[in-house]
């Protein structure tokens, strides 16, 4: 059983670079359809480092070219990475339906905090990345080297 005061700690960040090389796929939850939202250009920028992204969002059909699920369980192949764009308290049925279809990673965006889930993930076998922005981590650890 996690303790409350169990902290959360990031891999390598030479690890996280080392990561980034190895993904073809990734899901961002919480893809917002709003060009000027983080999400969005985010997930605009993964697209153009070559990754595919499946959006994943309720109420939406399409963003950014690629039809949209409702939620993990409606994805039609499992990605390589579940990005996350949501608040701290919606994480946990999120890492919850990654383990339960077995993603084997999962990226928590800047700000979004929640130790009890990241452990629980790692526990679990994911590669798990949290409170950290991806993009900002690609252009720093990946394009450099492109």
């Amino acid at each position: 059983m996690l303790k409350s005061t169990d902290e959360f700690v990031n891999p390598a960040v030479d690890r996280i670079g080392e990561f980034l090389q190895t993904l073809s796929s990734i899901a961002v939850v919480g893809l917002s359809p709003k060009p000027n939202r983080p999400s969005h250009q985010v997930a605009a920028a993964l697209q153009q480092f070559g990754y595919r992204i499946f959006p994943v969002r309720p109420a939406v059909d399409e963003i950014l070219g690629e039809p949209v699920v409702r939620d993990l369980y409606a994805l039609k192949e499992t990605p390589d990475l579940v990005d996350v764009f949501r608040a701290p308290e919606h994480v946990d049925p999120i890492v919850d339906a990654c383990i339960e279809i077995g993603i084997k990673a999962i990226w928590l965006q800047d700000g979004v905090v929640n130790h009890a889930a990241a452990l629980r993930a790692q526990a679990a076998g994911m590669f798990v990345v949290m409170d950290r922005c991806i993009y900002r981590d690609y252009k720093d650890l990946v394009g450099s080297a492109n």
